[in-house]
């Protein structure tokens, strides 16, 4: 079994959460620190620790992923548009190794990356 993650716990109702979808294969909760007026997370309910741990078997809940995204978006009257954000690894800045997709939006959010010399 993959290591216990803090997503983990809010999938299993162990920590409170603002969980707005849940089903078999996905939850979806509002990020507790949002970088945008609508910022939730979207996480596959089984333990993915990165999308680099990503298998064949994986795919109903990713493409499940996708779906609660445009669903979710709809109900929180994102019509001009989100952002999906996944990050992968410490270069990325992936903070929890449970495999979590940001979806962000509310506002206009710029370019993705500030480019630097």
């Amino acid at each position: 079994m993959a290591e216990d993650t803090l997503f983990a716990k809010i999938v299993r109702g162990e920590i409170p959460a603002d969980i707005i979808y849940q089903d078999e294969l996905v939850t979806a909760f509002r990020d507790i620190n949002p970088a945008a007026p609508t910022h939730f997370l979207i996480v596959p309910n089984a333990i993915i620790p990165t999308v680099a741990d990503v298998r064949a078997e994986h795919e109903p809940a990713l493409g499940r992923m996708f779906v609660v995204a445009r669903r979710v978006a709809e109900q929180e009257g994102l019509e001009k548009g989100f952002r999906l954000v996944v990050n992968c690894r410490e270069h990325a800045n992936q903070e929890v190794y449970h495999l979590h997709m940001h979806l962000l939006g509310g506002r206009p959010l710029g370019p993705l990356l500030v480019q630097t010399p």
